[in-house]
């Protein structure tokens, strides 16, 4: 099959590289290169590097409204193009360029956490679930006709990014399945029901500030769900301090004020919560590196009484 592919991040390339064992990849969309790293130098997308390294004609527009972009994609006289976190919105008249339409590579069970950010807002909610919707697309937000779902566990240590490697693989295998589904003409879909939908809102750094008010199981949803991107924080003495691992250490005490240090260790240290205590094992300060507390608290000292989230 004569395949466009429009991704940008690892989650995408995981199914590029599937799609070439079997198929014609016409060309590659991407996001243009951004900067990247301490330098800020223009760095290429993973999608792009994997299309270099096979010598796939790459197309980088900034839009895909204007008429220039549509013909470059009317030209290449697709059967198909296959979407995957790709970062722009498809309008109307390029979901009608390829012959067989555009389909899409989603990190949810549809109608579930449509939008931006399905993995890590299924971990904030506590779903025991998630899993990959092949779905064909049309105009609407992740709203077109469903072609394939798989489903797969979460754990109760999943972190965005599990998850997001878990769901990447699936993604792979499910866009092949249907690819070959379509071309035997065995191929069938289903409607979304609008009435169960929800809405996984793109992440802002802001909401990753953990308010110690809340319970230890909401507070540990957010550590993992935040990492690696934008990796959940508190404050402690004017800085910003990021939690990178934690766990729940007890879901029903009830301590005060919340954000105290209660109990310290080597292993951990242990915060009362607005119900139960989250025990932190990995943090960063500013500049320095992630650590297990041991070793963090030797350059930045902790002691039972001290109270995070303040200044």
């Amino acid at each position: 099959m004569k395949i466009i592919f429009a991704g940008t991040p690892h989650f995408a390339a995981s199914a590029l590289e599937a799609l070439l064992k079997e198929h014609q990849i016409l060309a590659v969309l991407t996001q243009p290169d951004r900067p990247s790293g301490r330098g800020m130098q223009l760095a290429a997308s993973p999608v792009k590097l994997l299309a270099q390294q096979h010598a796939i004609p790459v197309l980088q527009p900034a839009s895909l409204k204007n008429a220039e972009a549509q013909k470059e994609l009317i030209a290449l006289n697709a059967d198909v193009m296959v979407v995957a976190a790709y970062g722009l919105i498809l309008p109307k008249e390029v979901l009608q360029i390829p012959r067989l339409g555009c389909l899409n590579i989603h990190a949810s069970l549809l109608p579930r956490w449509r939008g931006a950010a399905p993995i890590q807002r299924a971990i904030l909610a506590g779903d025991t679930e998630s899993g990959i919707t092949i779905m064909q697309m049309d105009e609407g937000l992740d709203t077109g006709n469903m072609l394939l779902k798989k489903t797969c566990a979460i754990t109760a240590d999943e972190t965005a990014q599990t998850l997001h490697d878990k769901l990447a693989s699936m993604g792979a295998q499910a866009i092949a399945e249907v690819l070959h589904k379509i071309e035997s003409g065995e191929s069938q879909s289903e409607q979304q029901e609008g009435a169960f939908a929800t809405y996984a809102a793109k992440l802002s750094k802001s909401e990753a500030q953990l308010d110690w008010s809340d319970t230890a199981e909401q507070l540990d949803r957010e550590v993992r769900g935040y990492f690696p991107f934008p990796v959940a924080f508190t404050r402690m003495r004017s800085v910003q301090i990021k939690i990178l691992r934690a766990h729940v250490l007890d879901k029903q005490l009830v301590a005060s004020p919340s954000g105290t240090i209660i109990s310290m260790d080597k292993k951990n240290i242990q915060v009362a919560c607005g119900q139960g205590v989250l025990a932190l094992e990995t943090m960063q300060k500013p500049g320095g590196k992630p650590l297990p507390v041991a070793q963090f608290i030797q350059g930045f000292p902790l002691k039972v009484g001290d109270c995070f989230g303040t200044d």
